[in-house]
Formats: C-alpha cells, structure tokens, sequence
C-alpha cells in the first residue's frame, strides 16, 4: 500500500511540475484549477477476521493468490508457525501485487504475537521472508483497592467492579493463597490495595503483567506480599519482614479457588458403584478444559490412561512426596514419563475420563508411599525459602517503593 501511494504521489508531483514548466515558458499566468490524473495502485490490501473452519491455504486463495504461491507461503509459515494452529476470528492483513505476486501477510497469533510473511526478490526470484514479530505494548504500573461486600463478596467481584478482570484475581488467589482461603476467609468489609502492571495496546488494556505488592485485610489482620527478584536472578513473593509466601506444595492444582465436591475419606459411598470404598483423594468441581497444575517441582511417573482413573498424571516429588491427577480430558505438551516439571506448571487439563459422573478433578497425595489428606497436608508444609541475607537491603528498598504508590496512580514503568 506504501509503495503504491508513494508512485500515485510522486506521477502528481511530477504531472504539476511540467505543467508549471509549461506555462512558464509560454509565458502566461498559471491556470486556477489543475487537473489531478489518478495512477492505479499497484497493490491490492485486505483486512478481516479468520472465518471459522476456515485453512491457511483457502485463506490464500480466497484472496487471488495462485496455487504455487499459496504452497510457497504454507512452508515458509512451517519454518516459524504451525499453519494447523489458525484460529477463527483472529485478525489478518494480506498485501498483494496487481500480478498476484505476495507482498506481506500478516495474522495475530494472540495478544502478544503476531506471524507476518514478507515477499521481496532476491537476484531475480522471489523470496518469502517469515518470522514472528512481538505486538509492541507499553507497560504501566497501577495501582487499585477493592472491597468485599454484599454485593461483590468474592475477589474476583470485587476486583470486576473497580474495572479489572478475573486474571488479577487468579494472580493474587496463586500469591496469597498460603495465608487466606478465598473461599471461605473473605467478609464483608474487607479491602484488598494491589500494585500490579497492566499492558496497553494502543492506549486500550491488553492483559496483566506482574504483581508487585499487594495488602489484604481480613478480619482485623493484614497480609502482605511484596514481590523481589534477587541479584541471583530469582523471583519470589514475601511478606514485609522477607519470610516466603511460597510453600513447598501450592494449595490447590487449580486456577483460584476451586469447589470441593468430595473430601478425602476412608470409608465414603461411592456415587456410581453404591458401595463404601475409601475416596484417597480431594475432589474438585470444575469445567472440562480448566487448566490443571503441577502442586510441587517433579519428575513425570506415568501419564496415560489408567482404568477407572481416567487420564492420569503421575508425579514424584522430593521428600517421598507424589501427587497424582485424575480424569484428566488431555494432557499438556512435553508431560511425558520422565518429563521434569516446575511447581505451577501446566500438565493437563480437566476432564470427565475413566469412571466418573461429570468434569472434576481428583487430586491426591502420597507420602512414602500411603495416601493422606492433601487438605491436611497443605497446612503441614513449610514455607520457602526467605530473603537471602545479603539481599535483605534491596529487598527493603524495592518493598518500600512498591508501598509509596498510591490507590489508583499511574505512571510509565521505567520511572
């Protein structure tokens, strides 16, 4: 489109100058109107939405592009982009050439990617140049408070209501977790001041970056985090005093806090098989597709399908500690025998697998090699690892500032 407004505008420039020259010779006034000769661009430029079901290749070719071409685009998009993984409704641009020849494609992979195809010529022939690109996004640190109360009694509610969605709530839930149940310790009357960093793209918010500190308080007590990342490279969340708000195990393998359907139990009647039978585990209400996370750093035992469990992963720990994750409707990429995987990470995903009667997912824990109460077992296990000596200055210093911002102040985060 550039070059073509570029030639449109130097054919004027060039159709005025020798009318000028023109007049000038013959010596008489210049005329009160020119007349603007139009050139045809020499591109062709289409915007829209990927239409659903829709193919990489149709898509190229619903728009001019020949067949060879469409086949060249393909594998240069395979160098960097699976072209399977289109999604319908993503935006895309395509710029060709009058003779059908591909001048730049570009698509938004999500909201911090996009893949762009750029054909030029290269001693003659022409090349197809693919590479993915970083959507550019300023950072800003802001800074909110939110109240629970009886029309917003949940964090997320009350963080919806101040204009902020649920993945800040998801963050705190991962950060405060160890100290409040989000379920069940919230009251009316309590506030939470969070200090975070939002993206915007062009100017519009565009998802979260970092918590920086935050401050619940919950029934006459105040719990506090502050995140700091050490001269060794190392982030973590800690209390004012530097103590770690990470334990060992993360409280829950779910996003937030989820729903309980079934305790664990020794002797609890199972739903489908009517029969008392022990329920080693903790079961969770959830929808099928709810991301599943590792509780604790491990090495992968098994993950496949096993019986009445369904879709299972099978996790070892230090400390004779394994967790096991049940009914299971995928697994993650690279979560395989053997895999080592880092507390929070992705493995799975809920589902419905083996014998149950609807999405959950059945979590449990074994130490040295018998089941026990995960529940009990959270409120056992001991936090991490504090501020190191040696940091402890920075440390303060970096609390401090985060404590200096202000309930809804905005500034640029390199000041």
């Amino acid at each position: 489109m550039l070059r073509g407004r570029s030639l449109l505008t130097i054919a004027l420039l060039t159709v005025t100058a020798a009318g000028a020259a023109c007049a000038g010779a013959a010596g008489s006034p210049p005329p009160r109107a020119r007349a603007h000769i139009l050139l045809p661009l020499d591109t062709v430029t289409v915007t829209g939405f990927v239409p659903r079901d829709a193919t990489l290749d149709r898509l190229l070719a619903a728009h001019g592009l020949p067949p060879d071409l469409v086949l060249g685009t393909i594998a240069a998009t395979r160098q960097v982009f699976d072209p399977r993984r289109l999604r319908a409704g993503q935006p895309y641009r395509l710029v060709r050439a009058l003779d059908g020849s591909l001048r730049r494609f570009s698509y938004e992979i999500d909201g911090d990617r996009y893949l762009e195809i750029v054909g030029r010529e290269a001693g003659g022939a022409p090349v197809l140049e693919p590479r993915i690109v970083p959507i550019e996004k300023e950072t800003a640190v802001v800074s909110v408070r939110a109240s629970i109360d009886r029309d917003h009694p949940s964090m997320s509610a009350a963080l919806e209501e101040v204009g902020e969605d649920v993945p800040l709530a998801v963050d705190l839930s991962d950060i405060l977790g160890g100290e409040v149940d989000f379920n069940n310790d919230l009251q009316v009357g309590d506030t939470i001041d969070v200090v975070f960093e939002k993206r915007l793209r062009e100017g519009k918010p565009a998802g979260y970056g970092a918590v920086l500190a935050a401050e619940l308080s919950n029934d006459r007590r105040i719990v506090r985090a502050f995140r700091f990342t050490g001269p060794d490279g190392k982030t973590g969340y800690y209390d004012d005093q530097g103590r770690s708000l990470r334990r060992f195990f993360l409280k829950s393998p779910l996003p937030f806090q989820p729903r309980i359907t079934s305790r664990f139990s020794r002797g609890r009647m199972h739903p489908i098989f009517q029969v008392r039978r022990a329920h080693l585990g903790v079961d969770y209400g959830a929808p099928v597709g709810t991301p599943v996370k590792a509780v604790a750093s491990g090495v992968v035992v098994s993950a496949g399908f096993n019986g009445e469990a369904g879709r299972m992963v099978h996790i070892r720990h230090t400390g004779g500690y394994e967790s096991l994750y049940l009914h299971l409707s995928s697994f993650a990429d690279g979560v395989h025998r053997g895999a080592r995987v880092e507390q929070g990470q992705i493995i799975g995903r809920v589902g419905a697998s083996g014998t149950a009667t609807g999405p959950h997912l059945d979590f449990r824990l074994r130490r040295n090699g018998s089941y026990i109460n995960p529940l009990m077992a959270y409120r056992s296990m001991p936090p991490g690892t504090p501020v190191e000596p040696s940091y402890r200055a920075a440390f303060f210093a970096e609390r401090d500032r985060a404590q200096a911002k202000k309930v809804g102040s905005l500034v640029r985060a390199d000041q």
